[in-house]
């Protein structure tokens, strides 16, 4: 047989088995940062939820609205804006403001709670360029 111990091997054994996946998956604090538990658990008061959705049901209102004054074609055109601009971005690295996006809203203007404090979301923490962008190619 001219096949390599290594062919064999490969043949026989699926690499995915090799993964860690499951139960006992190692947490990756490059790619998806740290843990925390409050994130797993449930809203702690009943408004919570709908002021995490706050921007959704708005644009839905929105919509519905626009439907009834001027037809079907103006939300199918705006939400077609809506998905061209969100697709444009900067590198993964670097944060977005996102101004076309708040400009289509007509939150351009407005100053609200993230413009002064910021999105904890949002932190300053830069991570490594080139893997980041070699994970958005799908390189690793």
């Amino acid at each position: 047989n001219s096949r390599g111990a290594s062919s064999l091997l490969k043949d026989s054994i699926p690499i995915t088995e090799f993964s860690a996946s499951g139960l006992f998956e190692g947490h990756d604090l490059l790619r998806r940062g740290f843990t925390s538990v409050k994130n797993e658990l449930l809203p702690c008061h009943p408004l919570e939820l709908s002021e995490k959705n706050f921007q959704l049901n708005q644009d839905k209102t929105n919509f519905d609205t626009l439907r009834n004054i001027q037809g079907l074609h103006a939300p199918l055109k705006l939400q077609m804006e809506f998905r061209a601009v969100k697709q444009v971005q900067r590198l993964p690295f670097l944060h977005s403001s996102n101004i076309a996006l708040d400009t289509l809203r007509g939150n351009d203007e407005c100053i609200s709670f993230e413009d002064i404090l910021n999105d904890p979301s949002q932190s300053e923490v830069m991570g490594e360029p080139h893997m980041m962008m070699e994970y958005k190619l799908g390189l690793l």
